[in-house]
């Protein structure tokens, strides 16, 4: 099976708004793997690995994020896989 990883930064609204929390979940349920978490700067910063089809689903999802979110911008940088398992939330 082929793996793809993406690297990405959302700006906007994505902090104290279930951001993270909902990323997990959802991440969880398509079977993608990696991490989120916020960022000093405001910007919540994540990484999706996994089947190709599902990580371009969370990097869509990413542009709404959680009901109480206002995404301005989602940056993504294509990186190679690394084999990570498993969904968290970073601190």
């Amino acid at each position: 099976m082929s793996r793809k990883r993406v690297h990405v930064y959302v700006t906007g609204r994505v902090q104290g708004v279930y951001y993270r929390a909902t990323t997990r979940d959802t991440a969880r349920e398509h079977g993608v793997d990696g991490w989120v978490k916020n960022l000093d700067d405001g910007r919540v910063e994540a990484v999706f690995e996994g089947d190709p089809d599902a990580v371009d689903e969370m990097v869509e999802f990413c542009y709404d994020g959680s009901t109480r979110a206002n995404v301005t911008d989602v940056e993504i940088h294509d990186e190679d896989p690394e084999g990570l398992d498993g969904f968290e939330v970073r601190w």
